[in-house]
């Protein structure tokens, strides 16, 4: 029983890693968007409530397991998805599978549980991965509802390593940053 479940947990790490295969499922097309299957209904205007039964868009893991790292956006025609941490909403806003314009986006104001408006938020841009803490999917940025909570946060490091240039909106990530939290799961442009 124990070998069976560690099979389990390191199947599921990995797969969280992208280790298996080519981030597709067997016999997928190859012209399909990697993040297309797992777009779901999002009208909009305020957050979801996050389900057992949704997983990640970028790398299906379920939300419901990382209450201090969820995200989740909503694009103008009703459609959106849901993320485990702000790393995978990142490489999803940087390469939507949706042509339709993100119109709302949430994340976790980090170190709390709280959902704030990623699209005000205010993200630090972690980029070593010494400083990763058991985080889900590895190196995540660190959202807050504000600048000035953001610029404390950089108090907490080297002064060389983080500055407030390091500092960005949701509305500046493209592929290059989304790259640094989820490497090759950002799909390259068409």
């Amino acid at each position: 029983m124990l070998g069976a479940l560690g099979i389990g947990v390191t199947t599921s790490i990995a797969g969280c890693l992208g280790e298996f295969g080519d981030d597709g499922a067997e016999g997928e097309d190859d012209d399909e968007h990697p993040f297309a299957d797992r777009v779901i209904d999002h009208p909009g205007g305020e957050s979801i409530p996050f389900t057992d039964d949704q997983h990640c868009a970028v790398c299906n893991m379920r939300p419901t397991g990382y209450a201090r790292w969820q995200s989740q956006l909503a694009h103008e025609n009703g459609e959106g998805a849901v993320f485990d941490t702000p790393g995978c909403l990142f490489a999803y806003y940087a390469a939507p599978p949706v042509e339709s314009p993100v119109s709302d986006a949430w994340t976790t104001n980090f170190g709390t549980t709280e959902l704030i408006d990623a699209t005000d938020a205010h993200f630090v841009l972690v980029t070593d991965e010494d400083d990763v803490d058991n985080e889900p999917m590895g190196l995540n940025p660190r959202p807050f509802a504000a600048r000035e909570d953001a610029v404390a946060y950089l108090d907490e490091w080297d002064a060389e390593a983080l500055t407030e240039e390091d500092i960005i909106e949701l509305a500046a990530v493209d592929r290059e940053i989304a790259r640094i939290y989820r490497g090759r799961r950002v799909p390259d442009e068409p």
